[in-house]
């Protein structure tokens, strides 16, 4: 099962949501405030080809509130991710973990590509 992390305020997770029951695609759906995606999973992200600050909700209010942009450069790769996973709101969203791949933010040609 595809585990879809995301947070009920956010509207774009609610367009990756209706894109994904129009095309039929079945996801675990996981509140990511909650419970955050884990260091593997994050992990699993760069692995696919994600940046370590593309996983970051850099518009988000956490982000500025622990002034990541001045912090995130002097963090190691495992820091950040720890960071990440401590705090759901830093992950950006909508955040999806299939064994083919991961997908972070909704880009709907990006998506089609992934699973069409």
């Amino acid at each position: 099962m595809l585990r879809y992390y995301s947070y009920k305020g956010c509207g774009t997770c609610r367009k990756a949501k209706k894109w994904l029951a129009e095309n039929a695609v079945e996801v675990e759906e996981i509140a990511i405030r909650e419970t955050p995606p884990s260091v593997d999973e994050l992990k699993f992200a760069l692995q696919s080809g994600h940046t370590l600050k593309a996983l970051f909700n850099s518009s988000g209010g956490d982000y500025r509130e622990l002034g990541m942009k001045d912090l995130l450069p002097t963090l190691s790769d495992l820091e950040a991710l720890e960071v990440l996973h401590s705090r759901g709101n830093l992950v950006k969203r909508p955040f999806l973990v299939s064994p083919k791949g991961a997908l972070v933010g909704f880009k709907q040609a990006e998506w089609e590509q992934f699973f069409l």
